[in-house]
């Protein structure tokens, strides 16, 4: 039976964690988990269906679909950026999709967890995160890299403001902010290629699991 290795990964959107997190998952041999795609998802839901009752809606439909699937479904776009700002400061909604991750987690000891407040809020007691990564971006770069994501369908600007307005947001939040916990390894991935970047995070989760 494989040893137990859970991972945090948190920062900003576009800080690079989704990329340090694919590449650490694929490297252990971990289950790839990215939260925020249920925010997404839930946003695409809302705007889509317009509900008279989120929560009501949200808790039927959030369980219907698998995570798998969700993370095939083609859900990034600006107007998804913005209500996803939105809806992650609800309490109410923020308990539901937190609720959601912790089954999954609970069910799979070999995982890394992508998100906002996945050390600080949802790996911070039981279960409780083995290593933990808190990423960061110069705003320029990080717009540039969604900019590409994006294919250029918006202005450089349009992404920057976006960016910007989300990680104020983010880290203003009343309900589970985004924070960085005492104990993360700062992956500053702005100043590092992506080999540079799964070299060093390689070298924290060695230590901690050899």
């Amino acid at each position: 039976m494989s040893k137990k290795l859970i991972i945090a990964c948190d920062g900003a959107a576009a800080s690079g964690k989704s990329t340090g997190a694919k590449l650490i998952a694929k490297k252990y041999g971990l289950l790839l988990f990215n939260s925020g795609l249920y925010y997404r998802y839930a946003s695409y839901l809302i705007l889509k269906n317009k509900p008279r009752n989120v929560v009501t809606f949200l808790k039927k439909n959030l369980t219907l679909l698998s995570y798998r699937h969700i993370s095939k479904l083609n859900i990034y776009s600006q107007d998804i950026n913005k209500h996803v700002a939105i809806i992650a400061q609800k309490k109410s909604v923020r308990k539901i999709i937190d609720d959601l991750q912790r089954d999954i987690i609970q069910n799979n000891n070999r995982i890394c967890i992508e998100g906002r407040d996945i050390a600080s809020k949802i790996l911070n007691k039981n279960p409780r995160y083995d290593v933990a990564f808190y990423f960061r971006c110069n705003l320029n770069v990080a717009s540039f890299r969604r900019w590409i994501d994006f294919k250029k369908k918006f202005s450089l600007n349009e992404v920057k403001r976006s960016l910007r307005f989300r990680t104020k947001l983010d880290k203003n939040r009343v309900h589970s902010p985004l924070i960085r916990v005492s104990d993360s390894v700062l992956i500053q991935s702005d100043k590092l290629s992506k080999s540079q970047m799964l070299n060093k995070m390689i070298k924290v989760v060695d230590k901690k699991i050899l």
